[in-house]
């Protein structure tokens, strides 16, 4: 069996679908971000397969850009959850109203 495009397609929806599902049902700040990870991650993954089944490198910058971004997102996030633990003894998307200025 060989596998085709098609097959990163439905892995990648898979992956998007789960993320979407668990943004929408948790409340934990660890969680949530995990959970977008693993949505910019399936979309990285159509990105690779698509530049894999028509060749050249415009795939291949896309993904290194949403890397990037991916990581910066998971600094700025994990920062804020930080900034959210030291005022409080718990933490949830609630809390996050508390940062207003």
């Amino acid at each position: 069996m060989e596998v085709t495009t098609t097959w990163y397609l439905v892995l990648a929806a898979v992956l998007f679908t789960i993320g979407a599902v668990g943004v929408l049902i948790r409340r934990n700040p660890l969680v949530l971000f995990m959970c977008v990870e693993l949505m910019l991650n399936a979309v990285t993954l159509t990105f690779v397969a698509f530049n894999s089944a028509l060749g050249g490198l415009g795939g291949q910058m896309a993904v290194f850009f949403a890397l990037v971004v991916a990581a910066a997102e998971v600094v700025i996030g994990l920062a804020i959850i930080v900034a959210i633990a030291r005022r409080q003894p718990t933490t949830a998307i609630d809390d996050f109203s508390g940062l207003k200025g």
